[in-house]
């Protein structure tokens, strides 16, 4: 593999635990921004956008949001609340729009937040990792300090920001909450470590046609992204689902040569490892992702551990993916694509 390739990339994936704990530090000088807004109980509903691996990030914050706080909360990709608002929220009560955005200059978040400003009950806030970009000097921001890139693809920034908004819902949820975050932050440089040995070896060993992930719950953001990763830094066509949505129809892709990639939730592993041994009797190479191996998981070809049995899936979810991006590193390697240069992307989408 060219060590040339990938070498702003690289160290930014290993990064993340760093900046995870600056997220945690930053929080903590934050607590306003908790109170005026997440832990803010006059709004009806709260709506996170993003625009690709921000969208996806918010279909995290919003399963988050909805379990540990019982509140109303969906994810929207940021065009539909700037160009379907209407079709996509019924638009009664007081309604909280929190926009994501890496850079805080994303064109399409940027237009959503402006394009509800003097509508009545609605409220803008964000999250960001620049502070002085569009979104962070227009609306009130959480920050991630270290979430800052120089690469294309979203690696650290993306760890970091979902870590630090699930951090504040779980400021408001309780010392419970908090403590799993705090598990994650403190579990987070040695899953960083393993992460890269494994996906290196993985994908020095094999050769795979096609990659399928699958999740459920939180871990279907993370399925997502994990996707768009491995588009991005290796421009290869992968597809993720439900777990169990992926057996009724679109199974009929699975054939040897396939990486079946399976984001174990606690709460459905029993379903979850059902489809997967299923995939297997199609030929398909199996990957699991999950707290804990056992008997249940055997037969599996690879099984990485993320540990940490006793959090809460959603906690967890953060954890999986120094894993899903090594591997899309990796893999971009071995098809000889650098992936400090994606094509046709910038790091900054603009209209």
């Amino acid at each position: 593999m060219d060590v040339q390739k990938g070498k702003i990339t690289l160290p930014e994936i290993g990064g993340q635990a760093e900046a995870i704990a600056a997220a945690w530090t930053r929080l903590q000088g934050q607590k306003d921004w908790v109170s005026a807004y997440i832990g803010n109980e006059s709004f009806d509903e709260i709506i996170f956008i993003g625009s690709g691996s921000s969208y996806y990030q918010a279909m995290i914050m919003a399963v988050s949001t909805r379990l540990w706080l019982g509140r109303r909360s969906v994810a929207l990709p940021s065009s539909d609340i700037l160009l379907l608002r209407k079709q996509s929220v019924a638009g009664a009560g007081r309604i909280l729009l929190v926009g994501v955005s890496r850079s805080g200059e994303s064109s399409e978040v940027i237009m959503a937040l402006e394009s509800v400003k003097e509508l009545e009950g609605w409220t803008t806030c964000g999250i960001t990792c620049y502070p002085s970009s569009r979104l962070g000097t227009m609306t009130k921001c959480l920050v991630s300090p270290l979430g800052q890139e120089a690469s294309t693809v979203m690696t650290k920034s993306f760890s970091s920001m979902t870590f630090m908004m699930q951090a504040a819902i779980a400021l408001v949820a309780g010392a419970g909450y908090l403590g799993q975050m705090e598990t994650v932050k403190e579990l987070a440089a040695d899953i960083v470590q393993r992460s890269g040995t494994f996906a290196a070896k993985l994908a020095e060993e094999n050769r795979f046609d096609k990659f399928i992930y699958l999740g459920m719950g939180a871990y279907y953001g993370v399925t997502q992204e994990a996707c768009l990763k491995l588009k991005e830094m290796a421009y290869v066509w992968t597809e993720s689902y439900g777990t169990l949505e992926f057996r009724h129809g679109p199974k009929s892709i699975v054939e040897p040569g396939t990486l079946v990639c399976l984001l174990v939730s606690e709460q459905t592993r029993a379903y979850e490892l059902k489809v997967a041994e299923e995939m297997k009797g199609y030929g398909a190479s199996i990957l699991l992702l999950t707290a804990a191996k056992g008997g249940d998981t055997a037969f599996a070809d690879e099984v990485f551990e993320i540990g940490a049995a006793l959090l809460s899936d959603e906690a967890r979810a953060v954890l999986y993916l120094p894993l899903l991006q090594y591997i899309g590193f990796y893999f971009a390697l071995k098809c000889g694509v650098d992936p400090d240069h994606p094509r046709n992307l910038t790091q900054v989408v603009t209209i």
